[in-house]
């Protein structure tokens, strides 16, 4: 959740000044990483980039899952509050077909938002095989609804 100068740069850059045009918020995109889909318990997934886990800020509204490195099977991609450890499977996607392409909103992806900063996890089905790799892409709910600093 940013309060920051680039919201305002963004906004100027449309030729708005005066913080009378809505900001709004930027799409991200986080890579993430399952090693083994054929484990059928709750695991973090790994941020394929660092090897860490991949924590969601609070507030994170995934928009979209996109495959390039594809198992097979079905996963539920969920969150695991970071202090408040809530367990929630499918919080992000249920029943994911893990085979390469995009997944918006509206499919299996919820697009709910996150109360918490979270670990984004998978529970692999008993059908699934292989490595799962790709992007998240994601924005950060504008608490303060496009009146950030100038």
């Amino acid at each position: 959740m940013a309060l920051s100068t680039t919201q305002s740069i963004w906004r100027s850059g449309g030729g708005d000044n005066t913080r009378t045009a809505y900001c709004g918020s930027g799409v991200m995109a986080a890579q993430f990483y399952i090693a083994d889909a054929s484990v059928a318990t709750s695991t973090k997934v790994l941020n394929k980039a660092s090897g860490q886990n991949l924590i969601l800020p609070a507030g994170a509204v995934v928009l979209s899952i996109s495959i390039n490195d594809a198992g097979t099977g079905h996963v539920d991609i969920g969150t695991l509050g970071y202090t408040s450890a809530t367990d929630t499977p499918a919080a992000i996607a249920a029943n994911l077909v893990v085979t390469a392409g995009t997944t918006d909103v509206g499919a299996v992806v919820t697009g709910t938002a996150s109360t918490e900063l979270a670990y984004v996890t998978a529970i692999i089905n008993a059908d699934g095989a292989g490595t799962v790799g790709g992007y998240l892409t994601y924005f950060v709910v504008d608490p303060l609804v496009g009146q950030q600093n100038v």
